[in-house]
């Protein structure tokens, strides 16, 4: 088995002296681990960072062996867009996390793996926690438990869509929800119409309905937890400013 091919690095995990496993995310491939021969030597250590986007050789010399990676050469280095911002650096590690723990290898990805990609080629710009927020909706997706946004539970409506049931992840109408809208998640307008310049609020309100959503449906059933950095992003989502 021998391919090549190009993804972003996802999780480093140390094996000897100066080896490692590595965890890459491919368009092609998905989720997809293997070993590194001197991966953390000095002269390696600018390539194997999280986030960093690599060309590689794969091989294994039967399909049920770890793959090995070779000639792995940096293409896009996205160390400098995290290395001074804590909240970016937080965003990186919950969503490398996240998809080690929810994907599995060599799963077709998707448009998951759209999302991916726009967090990484967007993370530079101001609204960057805006497409954070994308990856989790479509992780939601992607994982068969992605909300019912286009009509109404109770009407079958698919106007004055208004909130999102916290327990169901269906959408109701302002007519049906409005007494009980204390209790209901916000109608994710931003994602649905794709505007990546929302209110504050709007982001808190995806955030936390992901996360809900992510830890109820999926994490906790395989007794994992959402990551530990993951909960400043909502506090992060509450002050940050998006320049239109």
């Amino acid at each position: 088995m021998q391919f090549s091919a190009q993804g972003y690095i996802i999780k480093i995990r140390n094996h000897g002296e100066k080896s490692a496993i590595v965890t890459l995310v491919c368009p092609q491939y998905g989720k997809i681990v293997g070993y590194v021969q001197g991966a953390l030597s000095k002269r390696n250590l600018g390539i194997y960072q999280l986030g960093n986007f690599v060309s590689f050789n794969a091989y294994a010399r039967v399909e049920e062996n770890m793959l090995s990676f070779k000639g792995v050469e940096l293409v896009r280095s996205h160390t400098a867009d995290f290395l001074l911002n804590s909240d970016k650096i937080n965003a990186l590690a919950s969503l490398c996390r996240l998809i080690d723990e929810c994907v599995a290898e060599n799963d077709d990805l998707g448009r998951l793996y759209g999302a991916i990609d726009d967090f990484f080629a967007n993370v530079h710009k101001d609204n960057w926690l805006v497409y954070y927020s994308f990856f989790e909706y479509y992780l939601l997706d992607f994982l068969g438990i992605g909300l019912d946004t286009g009509k109404c539970a109770v009407t079958g409506k698919k106007i004055d869509l208004r909130y999102i049931s916290p327990k169901t992840g269906r959408a109701v109408c302002a007519e049906i929800g409005e007494p009980y809208k204390d209790k209901l998640y916000a109608y994710p307008y931003y994602i649905i119409e794709k505007n990546y310049t929302p209110q504050n609020n709007e982001i808190v309100n995806v955030l936390t309905m992901t996360g809900n959503f992510l830890n109820k449906n999926f994490l906790a059933q395989h007794n994992l937890h959402l990551p530990e950095k993951r909960a400043d992003l909502l506090n992060v989502a509450q002050v940050y400013k998006i320049k239109l």
